[in-house]
């Protein structure tokens, strides 16, 4: 029953990984280089409506539920008989430490940080420069954590997924 459970978090969190990976290559590639070619002010605006837009349901879901799944198979992950317990506990910190925390310590701050910004001021455009240069460097991270995590979970999974 444990290798089951074990099992099917260390999926579930390896194809969440996978799809926070795609959603925060998304803007890294093409929302924040759009939103930078951009003026000012509307950078901004459009930077806080997706903010705010993307605080919904299935986000929220995707993003939480992918860190529990995470914690839930690297702390079963040891009782179990696959073995590879080091590869699942390392995919978990991989997502729980360089996504879901970067997102929360660091990510986030500047989103509210962004969200009080006057667009229409001088220390508006400073804040977006700074916001920009600084959500982005920590996107990327995120991004190759959950990436990283999905590719390590997915080895851990072991003979259940590679036969």
């Amino acid at each position: 029953m444990i290798d089951r459970i074990a099992s099917a978090t260390t999926l579930v969190g390896a194809i969440g990984s996978a799809l926070m990976a795609g959603v925060l290559l998304a803007f890294s590639i093409s929302v924040l280089p759009g939103l930078n070619s951009l003026p000012v002010p509307v950078a901004i605006s459009s930077m806080q409506s997706a903010n705010a837009a993307i605080l919904n349901p299935l986000f929220l879901i995707l993003f939480t539920g992918t860190a529990l799944s995470c914690v839930v198979a690297a702390v079963l992950s040891p009782f179990t008989d696959g073995g590879r317990s080091a590869l699942i506990i390392t995919g978990a910190v991989l997502y729980v430490v360089g996504c879901f925390a970067v997102t929360v310590l660091l990510n986030v701050p500047l989103n509210n940080a962004l969200a009080a910004a006057d667009s229409t001021t001088a220390a508006g455009a400073a804040a977006w420069e700074d916001f920009s240069t600084k959500w982005v460097l920590w996107n990327n991270v995120r991004t190759v954590a959950a990436t990283a995590a999905c590719a390590v979970l997915i080895l851990g999974q072991g003979r259940s997924v590679l036969g």
